[in-house]
């Protein structure tokens, strides 16, 4: 043992020497080397490729045993150094020599083993030893950190950190001996905040090209796995930590700012996809013919947009609820607590966007997610808040919420289209999260795959459907009853198409459900169980008002429970509250639904929308919402009306409603995503919501919110409730 470690200590000393060398000669630049530098250098959106090799500062541990007899036994971790493979994604910005920006990366960590074998005890404990079998450890880190250097010439030296995610612990099993006593654990990853710190020196290769040697220190905090029986067994806690150091080579390739732009013949992508919390992701189409689409700043009409390469951009949004104490005659598992709540969540997203080929481009989207929605997201079945992730955590955590691929392409015309004064073929976009600037053809067919959301590409209304600058309920964003397939965050894996011409579009797409219902993960058998929507669109005009009418219909085919069996084997069994969960109650089914969605302009500064969904109230709730039926209707109001004409006003109501199947379940005490009261009366639950948006500044808005909730969770025994929020939203 102190071989290996005097080895490891050796092989660290010798990466910490060669980092300091490099730094010294980064530091003491050639005068003949700093004039190799465009002023630009350091600049702008760069991407690549690293390898190297991580090292496991210390992951052992202890197994603790509990009761009278209690013992304590090591836990032993077969870690070891192994390869570091990954890619990254960055923006820099340079002030002077001083050079700062935002990077993400996504790679490869061959160092966690499965702990399995068989094991001495020491002998004082009278057990002849144990037994360990665990499944794959995570084999993967991911982070996004800030960057912060000075720039010498053609070198850069930097220091980078930020937040980290990965390293989880894979499920385990152990066997007492000689008796054979079994005991399990689940799989493992530790709930606060994981990091990554570090340094690095980087050397230009001409205008575009740069190596990088970097360091890395990531803590992936302590795993706890507790093993239990089935049998009246005191249990036993596993702890172990994941904390490495990290030595890797890179290469980048830097787009220059000048190179933001390419030829106006290059079509780019037909969607502004604006983004949307609660797990819901819009994409509104913004061109120099539409008026601004609702969730997204008002942007200056252009008659052209520069086409972009590659763009990026950055947004937070931080949300404050709360209610004061209300009536309720009793309270069940996912109730709003009625002595009064306040909650505050954050989420902080990057969209980096990157042209490919002719009419394709691949984006990504990193988000931190920080704190809770309120009443850790239950209560209420249209949800109050849209704009925090639904998992909430006091530490912050990472997740990659969003990649994908779009190509585009043109039915009928060039790219750059005839002379607009005699109708051209061309629609231009301006540049917007998840959007390249550039023209693209009016008539065409575009295709989405990869992971996102549904909403997308589906159910988009200008008046309402972004929680970051409208309105905040969920089921005044999207149809109450879309039971689209998603994880708890609101994404899942899917493909899409879309045909647009001149006054209608064509949507039709396929998305994974999750592997069960109310479930973390994503079904990872692709085509298993898959969610299909189709939608068509039609635009007109109405007393000279343009206006859009959206027909949606959908079919979720999975495996999930027909509440009728489940209520009937809860009384055949004597088990209460009804659990839908059981294997043979989740059969696959087809669950059908569907809706209208209306938009219409009322004047400049006035819109009109309205929502109606409905579906198959025999089986249970599979991704969304707890609402069979639902109807949504309001109107938004811009400042223009009383002189300021960034802000905005907007008004809204929701009635919603259960099936006869999902009364009868939740009755008894059933659970569902977001209700379970257990009440013996249900009605349908009402909402009122109102929000004003103030423009602070440009790309920083503060809104004041309210939401009247009678009825909540469809229980007359409790509310109503009367929310009050306020939410700050910056965008750049």
């Amino acid at each position: 043992m102190r071989i290996a470690e005097r080895s490891t200590t050796s092989i660290m000393r010798r990466i910490f020497l060669a980092t300091a060398a490099l730094a010294a000669a980064a530091a003491t630049p050639r005068a003949a080397e700093t004039a190799l530098s465009p002023p630009t250098l350091w600049e702008g959106m760069h991407i690549g490729v690293n390898a190297g090799a991580g090292f496991p500062l210390s992951s052992g541990g202890r197994l603790e045993g509990f009761g009278a007899d209690a013992f304590g036994l090591a836990a032993p971790s077969h870690d070891r150094a192994g390869a570091s493979i990954g890619a990254q994604i960055g923006y820099d910005w340079r002030k002077g020599e001083i050079v700062y920006g935002v990077e993400t990366d996504f790679n490869y960590l061959g160092l966690r083993r499965a702990a399995t074998g068989l094991f001495a005890a020491p002998s004082s404990f009278g057990l002849g030893g144990y037994a360990l079998t665990a499944d794959e450890s995570s084999n993967s880190f991911m982070s996004l950190r800030g960057r912060l250097g000075r720039a010498y010439g053609p070198w850069l030296v930097y220091g980078t950190g930020g937040v980290a995610a990965g390293g989880w612990r894979g499920a385990s099993n152990l066997a007492r001996l000689p008796s054979l006593a079994l005991y399990s654990a689940p799989l493992s990853q530790s709930s606060r905040m994981k990091y990554a710190i570090g340094a690095g020196v980087q050397r230009a290769l001409g205008d575009h090209w740069s190596a990088r040697l970097e360091y890395l220190y990531l803590n992936q905090q302590s795993q706890k796995q507790l093993y239990e029986t089935a049998e009246a067994t005191p249990p036993f806690l596993a702890r172990q930590r994941s904390e490495s150091h990290i030595l890797r080579f890179g290469l980048d390739y830097r787009f220059a700012p000048e190179e933001r732009t390419s030829s106006a013949e290059t079509p780019q992508q037909p969607r502004d996809e604006t983004k949307t919390k609660s797990g819901r992701e819009t994409a509104a189409s913004k061109t120099d013919d539409d008026e601004e689409g609702k969730g997204k700043d008002k942007e200056k009409d252009e008659e052209t947009a520069e086409p972009e390469n590659f763009n990026f951009h950055w947004q937070t949004t931080a949300v404050l609820q709360g209610y004061p104490k209300f009536p309720a005659l009793y309270s069940g598992l996912f109730s709003l607590p009625p002595n009064g709540r306040a909650d505050v969540g954050a989420t902080n997203d990057l969209f980096f966007g990157m042209r490919l080929w002719e009419g394709a481009a691949a984006y990504l989207n990193p988000e931190i997610n920080a704190g809770h929605a309120l009443a850790d997201s239950v209560g209420a079945a249209a949800y109050v808040n849209g704009a925090v992730a639904r998992v909430g955590a006091s530490a912050p955590y990472l997740r990659f919420q969003r990649y994908f691929l779009r190509q585009i392409i043109g039915l009928g015309g060039s790219a750059s289209g005839a002379d607009p004064e005699f109708g051209g073929y061309d629609e231009t976009l301006q540049t917007a999260q998840n959007q390249l600037a550039g023209k693209v053809p009016k008539d065409r067919l575009t295709f989405t795959i990869g992971k996102f959301a549904a909403p997308d590409i589906f159910d988009n209304n200008k008046y309402a459907h972004d929680p970051t600058t409208g309105f905040l309920n969920i089921a005044v964003n999207a149809m109450g009853a879309f039971d689209y397939g998603a994880d708890w965050w609101g994404y899942t894996y899917g493909a899409a198409v879309e045909w647009k011409q001149d006054r209608w579009t064509a949507r039709a797409g396929l998305f994974q459900l999750s592997q069960y219902p109310n479930w973390p993960t994503i079904e990872p058998r692709i085509g298993r169980q898959f969610c299909a929507v189709a939608e068509l669109e039609s635009r007109y005009e109405l007393f000279g008002r343009p206006g859009a009418l959206r027909l949606l219909g959908y079919g979720d085919n999975g495996y999930f429970a027909d509440l009728g069996d489940v209520v009937n084997y809860a009384f055949l069994a004597g088990e209460f509250p009804p659990d839908p969960s059981y294997p043979w109650l989740r059969k696959r089914h087809l669950k059908l639904g569907g809706g209208l969605n209306l938009e219409q302009e009322l004047s400049s500064e006035l819109g009109f929308f309205l929502r109606a969904s409905i579906s198959d109230g025999r089986f249970e709730f599979i991704d969304f919402s707890d609402i069979q039926r639902s109807l949504a209707l309001g109107f938004v109001a811009r400042g223009g009306l009383w002189g300021r004409a960034e802000d905005e006003f907007g008004a809204a109501m929701v009635f919603s409603g259960l099936s006869g199947p999902q009364a009868r379940y939740y009755a008894l005490g059933g659970t569902g995503l977001l209700i379970g009261d257990g009440a013996m009366t249900y009605a349908g639950e009402k909402v009122i919501e109102g929000y004003y948006r103030y423009r602070l500044r440009e790309g920083v808005d503060l809104s004041l919110d309210y939401q009247f909730i009678g009825n909540p969770s469809h229980n007359v025994a409790r509310g109503p409730v009367n929310i009050f929020g306020v939410r700050l939203r910056a965008m750049f």
